[in-house]
């Protein structure tokens, strides 16, 4: 993404969530969602890349990406893409739900822990590093545990602060690369509601298997959180 005086050279944003048609809408596929608009304002389409195991789209010199294992496998995409086209971690933008945050709300960080976060603990696992830049999207939490919440759909009465926060989201990485992340940051995570603190991990569903060179991880049959 082009960026201005100020901005933060992005040239590659990642949406976290699960492949396939049975994820598709789910609360944990809200960074797939805010990819999809980007690519959509931008005129761009996806197409998938089996060496990657990613769908990718490109947008003037920035990548768009979403990994097509399941959520704790994400880092394999990232790392091979930016591996290969020689991104730095402070180049890329990772973009994910967050169920401390409730629906609507953004957070935008320069770096940190996965958080509980597994598809950013893959991250970070192959990048070697926990300094790139996050947005993380508000999922809200719900009674009851973590899997069956975030592995649920967006019911009809949040359908609009869904889209409201998706348009945030992509307004927000448009400040990021024109603004730096000070600016976004600035305009973004204010809110007179404290943020509640990160529990060390939530919990998962099994993992998925370890890419062995063919069948990749996405071909599994359980999502991930």
């Amino acid at each position: 993404m082009e960026t201005g005086d100020g901005g933060t050279p992005l040239r590659l944003v990642v949406g976290l969530g699960n492949p396939g048609s049975k994820y598709a809408d789910t609360r944990h596929n809200v960074g797939f969602m805010v990819v999809d608009a980007l690519a959509s304002e931008a005129g761009v389409r996806f197409e998938d890349d089996r060496r990657w195991k990613t769908a990718i789209a490109k947008s003037g010199g920035c990548y768009l990406i979403k990994p097509q294992t399941y959520m704790n496998d994400s880092g394999l995409a990232v790392g091979r893409v930016s591996s290969f086209y020689k991104i730095a971690p402070a180049e890329i933008l990772v973009v994910y739900d967050d169920l401390d945050l409730p629906l609507g709300r953004l957070r935008i960080r320069a770096a940190g822990s996965a958080g509980g976060h597994n598809g950013v603990r893959s991250i970070i696992a192959h990048l070697g590093t926990q300094q790139f830049p996050r947005l993380r999207v508000g999922i809200g939490r719900r009674g009851g545990g973590a899997t069956g919440h975030v592995l649920g759909k967006f019911r009809d009465g949040e359908r609009s602060e869904l889209e409201k926060s998706i348009e945030d989201a992509v307004l927000a990485t448009a400040v990021i690369a024109g603004q730096g992340l000070p600016a976004a940051m600035t305009r973004f995570n204010s809110s007179g509601e404290p943020e509640k603190k990160k529990p060390k991990a939530e919990p998962s569903a099994p993992e998925a298997s370890p890419d062995s060179g063919g069948a990749g991880a996405g071909d599994n049959d359980t999502a991930d959180i």
